[in-house]
């Protein structure tokens, strides 16, 4: 993946790098695991300093995205451990094999690290009760200030899982836990270091869900002629900050770009009356038409508009309809 910096931009460079990086990992063009670009291949191909570079990296450190590996690199974030990693790779290799068959090498894997028939049906049974623990429900979470992002992630988790999903906003999380800690806590990348923090202490788990790629929406920006007005409407501050952004990293002044809550009506109006485009989320979609429709008499012309209907990648949500125990 290749990032664009606008050296002329009023957004700082560094920004422009950060969220660039964070969209390429939430969107999983850098999977968990993957190494990113050394300092000095982004500074050839963004024309920053690699100190610059290096900065960007170290705040991807503090906020839990990356992780650096002494004389090996910058890698993204795997939130599953080494040995659960060998496990699911062990047992990716035997699919071949039947269920009884899994159960029995298991058994004798325990036995050979000197676990006792007794000690594996403890560590076995208590691993169990856990996953089925934390498959009662889903809590998706993010800070109060961007709670539409849990709420997108809800809207399309809802209707693929068969566990009730709850919106909790990050600040409430510890009480809500306190009271009853069934459930697996679903964030974004962004915000899952400290969401693990809290996961820990109350015993369940801490998942990312990664973004959809956003490659139909991002393509037809690429192409638009320069001068067109685009409005962004969602429901998240977040993505409206992040989206802001990446499309000016990627046309800079070519095109005006216009942003809203779907809740800030004047704003809104606004917005609709200025764009040639609208790209909005799911949920912003009908406020969007409703809003146009009530307000036709007032406007030039009506915008072209583009939903994107898919906050998540079709493989996030796969994988975690499996990590709770979702048959498809």
């Amino acid at each position: 993946m290749r990032f664009n910096i606008q050296q002329e931009s009023d957004i700082p460079a560094s920004t422009q790098l950060y969220n660039q990086i964070c969209f390429a990992i939430a969107a999983r063009h850098y999977p968990p695991g993957h190494r990113l670009p050394s300092t000095r291949q982004l500074a050839m191909q963004t024309g920053l300093h690699r100190n610059t570079i290096s900065k960007v990296y170290r705040q991807l450190e503090i906020d839990g995205v990356v992780e650096a590996i002494a004389g090996s690199g910058i890698y993204v974030r795997d939130n599953i451990n080494k040995k659960e990693f060998k496990k699911s790779f062990y047992s990716k290799n035997k699919t071949s094999k039947q269920p009884d068959q899994e159960a029995r090498g298991a058994i004798d894997n325990f036995i050979n690290l000197g676990c006792t028939l007794q000690e594996t049906r403890e560590i076995l049974t208590k691993e169990i009760d856990w996953r089925i623990k934390c498959g009662a429900k889903i809590i998706v979470s993010t800070p109060r200030e961007d709670v539409g992002a849990s709420m997108l992630i809800a809207e399309e988790l809802s209707p693929k899982v068969n566990v009730p999903v709850e919106v909790i906003p990050m600040e409430e999380l510890e009480k809500v836990l306190s009271n009853s800690s069934n459930g697996t806590i679903v964030t974004s990348r962004y915000f899952l270091q400290p969401l693990e923090k809290v996961a820990r202490q109350y015993g369940v788990r801490a998942i990312a869900v990664d973004l959809s790629d956003f490659q139909k929406e991002l393509k037809i920006l690429q192409e638009l002629s320069t001068g067109n007005c685009v409005g962004i409407v969602s429901i998240s501050p977040g993505l409206l900050r992040a989206a802001e952004v990446i499309i000016h990293s990627m046309r800079g002044s070519e095109l005006m770009l216009l942003t809203a809550i779907t809740d800030n009506k004047n704003r809104l109006l606004s917005l609709l009356k200025a764009s040639n485009y609208i790209i909005c989320d799911g949920p912003s979609l009908s406020v969007v038409e409703n809003t146009l429709l009530k307000n036709r008499s007032q406007l030039m012309r009506l915008p072209q508009i583009i939903c994107a209907k898919n906050y998540l990648s079709i493989e996030t949500i796969n994988h975690l309809k499996k990590e709770i125990g979702v048959i498809n």
